[in-house]
């Protein structure tokens, strides 16, 4: 069991699919889990279906949301770092890494979930990721939490073999659903067309849904 669990990611929502059934298991099981969000997400191109939200409304739409998704996954401790979307890239990486950090630091994690900067597709991925490793490097060797990375781009396994940490999510199913939908501005329509797969028992995608995957980081 873990003693405390940092989930560092740049999007309102990149919690939800392929980490929520694991946050979920923490929490359920005691462990306390702090998540830092560094933005709100609020260059997304998705405003809901039908319409719920216009490009001046979406980031306090997806901010209720973000917290409605805590809510459900049982994370009492939110750290919104309120950077811009679009633009983790281009920051002073310095002063992330050092943000990153203090919160490190402060809630001495014994395992941070962030993504594997390079092959996690978004720019924010990769460089949010990769800001938190070069946090994670700063410390002595003994002070380092294990770090377990999400990767998704296409052929990444054959750059860093398979992942070695599979967690199987499937009793926490029905809540990760849920979480998913929290995220109603950039999931509806999505959703239903994932419960449609379900239904039509598509092994692969149950499979995908089911089992979530983490890369322990090369520190």
């Amino acid at each position: 069991m873990e003693q405390h669990v940092l989930v560092i990611f740049p999007h309102p929502d990149d919690e939800a699919f392929g980490v929520a059934g694991t946050i979920i298991s923490h929490t359920q099981a005691g462990t306390p889990v702090t998540y830092a969000c560094l933005t709100l997400g609020e260059m997304g191109r998705n405003m809901g279906r039908p319409l719920i939200a216009n490009r001046e409304t979406l980031p306090q739409i997806r901010n209720n949301e973000l917290k409605e998704a805590c809510r459900l996954l049982g994370i009492e401790d939110l750290r919104q770092f309120g950077m811009r979307d679009k633009t983790v890239e281009f920051t002073d990486q310095d002063a992330l890494q050092s943000r990153i950090l203090d919160v490190v630091k402060e809630v001495n994690p014994s395992l941070i979930i962030t993504f594997y900067p390079g092959y996690a597709v978004h720019p924010d991925h990769d460089a949010t990721g990769a800001a938190v490793i070069q946090a994670v490097q700063s410390l002595s060797e003994e002070d380092r939490p294990t770090v377990h990375a999400i990767a998704f781009s296409e052929g990444c396994e054959d750059f860093i073999g398979e992942p070695d940490v599979v967690v199987d999510v499937s009793p926490y199913f029905e809540q990760k659903m849920n979480v998913i939908e929290a995220h109603q501005t950039q999931t509806a329509g999505v959703v239903e067309a994932m419960k449609k797969q379900l239904t039509e028992e598509d092994e692969t995608f149950r499979k995908q849904m089911m089992l979530e995957r983490f890369w322990t980081y090369p520190l």
